[in-house]
């Protein structure tokens, strides 16, 4: 997933958020005196972060290098939430969210390693319930293919099965893939996805015979002393320093992002961890798996030859030329997904790396296994600019590079794409007949409507004349609709944070009546698991409605949002 645009209060926030960051750090500093020098680059990394922080207005941002077997960098900076004094430190707990495949794909290589499943072996041999749209796709889909980006899913589909959260357990999102439609051939093609790594999940639990929750705790966790780690939100401890998430609702208003959790598609994104625990990942993945000895004897996690499958590319991804020339010396000369990890390289470098992204939150793990060299950014805002030019300016200090302005060049890549969302939604009104009516009474367009794959939407009456759009398992996903022309509205969202605000069309029968629904979000800018575009919703007979879950009291009206490029996407 990537993350959306937000904006801070002003300079005086960060500011302060720069003190008591600092104050907190001393427990830090003195541990990191006893660690190898940072290369000469990195003397002002510290005042560099918080250029970062203050050019994407990032409330906290955790960081922590490895290199050579050896933690040499572990520090917070900022607050775990504007507008309270806690201060993000090593220990804080982010969201991971992506960043979980890579412990999906380990189970998976740590089962294999035990001979109790082969990657080649077919889904429908671990599941025999498991179905994709197409009976060929279903019946060859391997355990690698869950891993790999290349079923014929589109793009983030089937998303809003957990995306912004639902009521589905993890298993009826998997079955719920029967009719998630394929766009693309079977290894055809890259295009990602997290609905097949809750697949993944549900396999390593009936071969594991142990919760998915249990197995990570058990087999992961506890061999490698990462005692800060959590399943997902639902498993945070009261004493947990936890991070908030941030977002800028309609481009202008930050706000603090709700906490959720991915319980039904965990092995996808679920995971809250701390910098001070991810250095303990990436150091047994740099050593090849290995995390302790017994005497002459190795303590692994996973096996050597595993590893090396895992950091393989399994489905070459296109290579896009950089959005602005300053980001020309980051543009690879190759680009794979491998089983968890995406693989690129970058100064001569193979990378072994993976992002994730949340509701508030973005991260990114980068592993130099060349250099033995490792580097984690946890941030609490959806700006995926700032970890970028973080991660580089630490990659850039040990290969050697010459200084480059990250900073600033990512900086220009996020306005471009602002300017390109602008005109976007400029061409949208251009072309919008403004004079227009619907071609039916509104209370025509009511009613229940149903996706084969995601379930019931409902358009109803929301009292004092407004209509509301309601998706029935998705309690976040709840609108006022108003009329844009002709027989497509726009649905803005009652949550704001979300950016997310989408068309509503209605086809009509020649009689009259709804034949089908269809959306699409206003902003190219709107985070892809906002899979809209692919439901296909259709009224729903009175005798055939199931009962629905019951609507939430309206919102408080205020004053009238503009339905521009708002609906901001996550750049992670």
């Amino acid at each position: 997933m990537r993350a959306n645009d937000w904006k801070a209060h002003g300079a005086g926030l960060l500011l302060c958020v720069s003190a008591a960051g600092a104050a907190a750090q001393a427990p830090e500093a003195a541990a990191a005196a006893a660690a190898p020098a940072l290369p000469e680059q990195l003397q002002d990394f510290d005042a560099y972060v918080e250029a970062v922080r203050k050019q994407f207005e990032v409330p906290g941002i955790a960081v922590a290098i490895v290199k050579d077997g050896q933690v040499v960098l572990e520090r917070g900076y900022g607050l775990r939430e504007i507008g309270k004094p806690e201060p993000v430190d090593a220990h804080t707990l982010f969201a991971i969210a992506s960043n979980t495949k890579a412990f999906t794909a380990a189970a998976l290589s740590m089962l294999a390693d035990e001979g109790k499943l082969s990657l080649d072996d077919r889904v429908i041999d671990r599941l025999p319930w498991f179905r994709m749209a197409d009976p060929y796709v279903t019946r060859e889909m391997r355990l690698r293919d869950l891993l790999a980006h290349r079923s014929g899913l589109g793009l983030g589909a089937g998303d809003l099965l957990y995306w912004p959260g639902t009521d589905y357990s993890n298993e009826e999102v998997a079955r719920r893939l029967a009719e998630v439609p394929l766009s693309g051939g079977f290894r055809g093609q890259y295009a990602y996805d997290n609905i097949l790594y809750g697949v993944a999940q549900l396999v390593i639990e009936k071969v594991s015979g142990q919760s998915y929750r249990d197995f990570l705790a058990q087999r992961i966790f506890a061999p490698l002393g990462m005692d800060e780690t959590r399943y997902n939100s639902d498993a945070l401890r009261s004493g947990d320093a936890v991070a908030s998430g941030h977002a800028k609702a309609d481009f202008k208003d930050l706000q603090t992002a709700p906490r959720m959790t991915w319980a039904n598609v965990a092995g996808a994104g679920g995971l809250y961890s701390s910098v001070h625990d991810m250095s303990k990942w990436m150091r047994v993945q740099l050593d090849g798996g290995v995390y302790g000895r017994d005497g002459d004897q190795e303590r692994r996690l996973f096996s050597a030859k595993r590893q090396q499958a895992m950091w393989s590319v399994v489905t070459p991804m296109p290579i896009a030329e950089p959005s602005v020339p300053e980001l020309a010396p980051a543009k690879p000369n190759f680009a794979g997904y491998g089983e968890g990890w995406q693989l690129t390289d970058y100064r001569g470098r193979k990378l072994v790396w993976h992002t994730g992204g949340w509701p508030g939150m973005v991260s990114r793990v980068t592993l130099v296994p060349e250099q033995k060299l490792g580097v984690v950014v946890l941030t609490n805002a959806e700006l995926g600019g700032a970890f970028q030019a973080v991660t580089m300016r630490a990659l850039d200090a040990y290969l050697g590079a010459a200084k480059t302005d990250w900073n600033a060049a990512y900086a220009a890549a996020l306005a471009k794409s602002r300017s390109k969302a602008d005109d976007d939604w400029s061409k949208h009104v251009a072309a919008r007949d403004a004079n227009s009516k619907p071609s039916l009474p509104l209370q025509a367009y009511a009613g229940t409507y149903r996706d084969p794959w995601y379930g019931d939407v409902f358009v109803e009456a929301a009292g004092n004349g407004q209509w509301r759009l309601r998706f029935g398992r998705s309690k976040d996903l709840v609108g006022e609709l108003s009329h844009w022309q002709h027989d497509t509205f726009i649905v803005r969202w009652n949550q704001r944070w979300l950016n997310a605000d989408a068309f509503v069309n209605f086809a009509l029968t020649p009689d009259g009546k709804v034949r089908e629904v269809r959306m699409e979000a206003i902003s190219p800018l709107t985070d892809f698991s906002f899979d809209f575009q692919d439901l296909r919703l259709a009224p729903v007979a009175a005798a055939e409605k199931d009962t629905a879950p019951p609507a939430p009291a309206p919102a408080a009206k205020g004053a009238p949002v503009k339905a521009g490029p708002a609906a901001g996407k996550r750049e992670g």
